[in-house]
């Protein structure tokens, strides 16, 4: 029997940890502290890390946690990233035959050039691609090499559940109310995860179906939020990576409005 969970670190962030009460699999361990906690309180072993990208509250545990366990250390190629044992690139199959775990390498750069997602058992692990009714900041790429990766997200079965790096959810939901607030399924979300929440429950996993009926950022596609990106970028016609680019730069503004 499999168990996946997201075990808090650092303000925000979730390191996504699958086992079988023998061994271990972590995706994103930016902070060792509490995965090292979680494993050896249940005498657990690490068998591998799955890396996303080389930002920091990613990859800090890393050579720790290789150090600690023997860990293989699987991630995308760039120096930046410590303790690396096994170079991932798009269209590899990882397989994990003690847990019986298998996922593929799908590169989804626009956050920074080298991220990658993992998808496998239903789920899709995609660090800072997308989050909870939002998607990460447009630091290395632009607007259409994110709207790209966005657009091979979008080609996964409705049901995968999307496990992202960060709960920037409720965040993201105050945002999309602004540009989307007659959205009925917008507005069930937002009281669903604003109550779990306050009950100190994770938003996430979410489902990709969800994020297509609510999350602005999936749906660069549709005609609300084609005229949304008209009336912003005062052009009649923008291309689907244009309204995806207006987006993104209506939630930097509206990030930089925040306390």
């Amino acid at each position: 029997m499999l168990t996946l969970l997201p075990l808090p670190a650092f303000d925000d962030n979730y390191i996504w940890l699958w086992h079988d009460e023998h061994h271990a699999v972590a995706i994103d361990p930016g902070d060792p502290a509490p995965l090292v906690a979680y494993l050896d309180a249940r005498g657990l072993g690490l068998d591998a890390v799955l890396v996303t990208h080389h930002h920091r509250d990613h990859t800090g545990g890393n050579r720790a946690l290789r150090d600690r366990y023997d860990c293989a250390i699987h991630a995308p190629d760039n120096p930046r990233i410590p303790a690396v044992t096994h170079i991932v690139r798009h269209g590899d199959c990882i397989r994990f035959e003690r847990l019986g775990l298998h996922f593929d390498v799908l590169a989804t750069p626009g956050h920074t050039l080298d991220h990658v997602s993992y998808i496998g058992h239903g789920c899709l692990f995609c660090g800072d691609t997308l989050f909870g009714c939002g998607c990460g900041r447009l630091f290395e790429g632009d607007a259409a090499t994110m709207a790209a990766s966005l657009d091979a997200l979008l080609a996964l079965p409705d049901d995968t559940r999307v496990c992202c790096a960060h709960e920037y959810t409720l965040s993201n939901l105050a945002f999309a109310l602004t540009i989307d607030g007659g959205n009925p399924a917008l507005i069930a979300r937002a009281q669903r995860d604003q109550a779990a929440r306050a009950a100190q429950r994770p938003t996430l996993p979410s489902t990709l179906a969800l994020e297509k009926t609510t999350n602005p950022f999936l749906r660069f596609h549709d005609e609300d939020m084609r005229r949304f990106a008209a009336r912003y970028l005062h052009s009649a016609h923008p291309a689907p990576h244009e309204v995806f680019g207006a987006l993104r730069a209506a939630k930097d503004a509206w990030d930089a409005t925040q306390p």
